[in-house]
């Protein structure tokens, strides 16, 4: 039994506590509020984020980071992209040298325009041959509730990738190896920004014709990206571009997709977080895709028309009107 932590107790990381658990590990759930951790391990059920869940026993939840990470072999983060640096600077001191650090988020931070895994690297000196990153399809909810599921563990290093695949392969969660770290990361980054345009569609009353359309040419927008910064364009095709991208704008227990609804009926963005605890990356990402794809002179016209909505610089259903009557520079499929 291989001991893991993982720092984040949303519903995410709850849901990917019970895939290493289920995987035959050790695990130690890292939760920035002590009573949180309290009630894990009391009532084996994480009341806040997963009601109704049940927690296997060889998950236990702590308030103390270095507690959590002692003789970790892996330690997993799913916190929230914009705040990960600020709260990686905190750990690094107490991170065990040898273990994997893995990236479970899926944002790129504002102003440095880095991936997780890049920040990882930069703050911890850690060489990019162990750390790793997981995407995919990765609706909470149902992957807690063992729902069968599959998704891309990613590492430069072959050894690590299978290192990582074999801590998180369990019964009902099939992981499958890549060393394309960009492009899962830029797919898991782009699939929420689609989702926030597909979620305005939505909620504009559109149906199947628009959001597939959204969602194809969204799937062309984020290849042109990862191209443009050395991905592989067929990482795209598969579970972490095409496979995560199909279920976050089409399950209503998409976070982005959700928002993307409210903002189509008209609510503001500020309205819109004011109402929930949950974070949909998508919100601050648009901007720093934005600024990416300037960067590598790439065509995104999906992610700057959600940028201006998300900003309040225009409305859900203008950013529709101007997509389809925006003269195309890229005229094939």
């Amino acid at each position: 039994m291989s001991k893991v932590a993982v720092f984040g107790a949303g519903s995410w990381g709850t849901a990917f506590s019970v895939v290493l658990a289920d995987a035959g590990n050790d695990v130690t759930l890292w939760a920035r509020r002590e009573e949180l951790c309290a009630t894990i391990n009391e009532k084996r059920e994480n009341t806040d984020y997963l009601p109704g869940i049940d927690l296997p026993d060889s998950v236990q939840a702590t308030h103390d980071a270095e507690k959590a990470v002692d003789a970790a072999e892996a330690v997993f983060f799913v916190l929230p992209s914009q705040t990960f640096r600020a709260n990686l600077e905190q750990w690094t001191d107490i991170l065990p040298r040898d273990a994997l650090l893995v990236s479970l988020m899926k944002g790129v931070e504002l102003g440095s325009l880095k991936r997780m895994s890049e920040v990882i690297a930069e703050v911890t000196g850690a060489g990019h041959d162990r750390i790793g990153v997981v995407s995919g399809p990765n609706l909470a909810k149902e992957i807690a509730s063992r729902e069968p599921a599959a998704s891309v563990v990613a590492c430069p290093d072959e050894v690590n990738v299978k290192r990582l695949r074999a801590l998180c392969h369990s019964a009902t969660f099939r992981p499958y190896s890549s060393t394309d770290v960009v492009g899962c990361e830029l797919g898991g980054a782009y699939k929420n920004v689609i989702a926030l345009s597909v979620g305005m569609a939505v909620g504009l009353g559109f149906g199947d014709n628009t959001t597939a359309s959204v969602i194809t040419r969204g799937l062309a927008e984020t290849a042109r990206l990862a191209a443009g910064f050395g991905a592989d364009p067929m990482t795209l095709m598969g579970l972490a571009g095409l496979g995560d991208l199909v279920a976050t704008c089409s399950s209503p227990l998409s976070r982005n997709r959700t928002f993307g609804e409210k903002l189509g009926r008209g609510m503001t963005t500020e309205e819109i977080t004011a109402s929930t605890r949950q974070v949909a990356e998508g919100v601050k990402t648009a901007s720093s895709l934005l600024a990416l794809a300037r960067r590598a002179d790439v065509y995104a016209p999906i992610v700057e028309a959600v940028h201006a909505v998300v900003e309040g610089e225009m409305t859900a259903g203008d950013m529709l009107t101007a997509l389809i009557s925006k003269e195309a520079k890229h005229e094939r499929d």
